[in-house]
């Protein structure tokens, strides 16, 4: 079976419900889930949690990949805006009609890529301050064609599941996976 893949990247400062959480019920969803580190494979967390990367930004087979995720979080956000590689990452995806999702702060490094013009997005409100291309709807996600955005840590299972819906998973599985985690849905 041909898996869909997503790749988490992980920069110091995220924000680790929004990693964790999001690549959680992205598996529950079938679909293969790799966390990647921008530039170390143990990575910290903006409250101190630290974790292990399955690999290195640099190892990402960019070709085999179906989603990139970003998480927020400061000065994760910060860092991803900020990596010249990860930029790379997102232009490739996008222009390879894949998806690219971004929550919390982290649409700061989908402005800084050039792919927000125009586009429906929402992220933490401010984050987009002084950003003339980067305008926030306010709602608690959003999807405009192959790009995703969450409002930020309280919209995680929504934004999982508005990237599941990108690549291709029925409702019906959304729906039976969310109705496990959340009895009393």
């Amino acid at each position: 079976m041909n898996r869909k893949q997503a790749v988490i990247l992980l920069a110091d400062g995220f924000e680790e419900i929004e990693a964790v959480g999001t690549g959680d019920v992205l598996k529950r969803l079938g679909i293969a889930v790799r966390f990647a580190g921008v530039n170390s494979e143990t990575v910290t967390s903006s409250a101190g949690v630290a974790l292990h990367a399955d690999l290195l930004l640099a190892d990402v087979d960019w070709n085999a990949a179906d989603a990139v995720v970003l998480p927020g979080g400061l000065p994760g956000a910060e860092h991803l805006r900020n990596s010249s590689a990860v930029m790379e990452a997102l232009q490739k995806m996008y222009g390879a009609g894949k998806v690219v999702a971004a929550i919390c702060a982290a649409p700061i490094a989908l402005e800084r890529a050039g792919l927000v013009r125009g586009r429906t997005v929402t992220g933490y409100p401010g984050t987009n301050a002084g950003l003339a291309d980067l305008v926030y709807t306010g709602k608690r996600t959003e999807r405009d064609g192959n790009l995703v955005t969450g409002k930020g840590p309280g919209a995680t299972f929504e934004f999982a599941a508005r990237i599941a819906e990108a690549l291709g998973v029925p409702q019906e599985d959304i729906d039976r996976v969310f109705d496990g985690m959340f009895v009393l849905r």
